[in-house]
């Protein structure tokens, strides 16, 4: 049986703090593990250095920022379910080996769609300032 107490406690600012403190330490190890995780921060360096210089709209912004954080987030839960079987199954399994490629994919996904996304953004207008 699990303890549920932690529902019916009351609000707690510390234990809200901390809880951020464990979301910002599984960043901070997605980061140093996962190599694809370096390749996810520098797209995004770039992206926001054209959308500066190219000066978007906040609408542009938006789905600029949405596009970038889903593929953080399709990162994140790729990290987890690859460690989570690894843990479990730490020799090669052929059940494991399509759970972590379907996971995967769903990065390639969220990566292939925040790439269209950029260029139809920053693209117009890159265009418009290259000629």
């Amino acid at each position: 049986m699990h303890d549920h107490s932690k529902y019916n406690a009351t609000f707690s600012l510390r234990a809200r703090l901390t809880s951020l403190g464990f979301a910002w330490r599984g960043l901070c190890l997605m980061g140093v593990r996962e190599h694809n995780a370096w390749v996810h921060l520098a797209a995004p360096i770039g992206v926001v250095g054209g959308g500066l210089g190219l000066n978007v709209s906040a609408r542009d912004w938006c789905a600029l920022l949405l596009a970038m954080a889903l593929v953080w987030l399709a990162e994140a839960f790729n990290t987890a379910i690859e460690t989570l079987c690894d843990r479990g199954e730490p020799g090669f399994d052929e059940a494991i080996r399509n759970i972590k490629d379907i996971a995967a994919g769903g990065v390639l996904i969220a990566a292939v769609a925040a790439a269209a996304v950029g260029f139809l953004t920053l693209g117009p207008p890159l265009l418009v300032l290259l000629t």
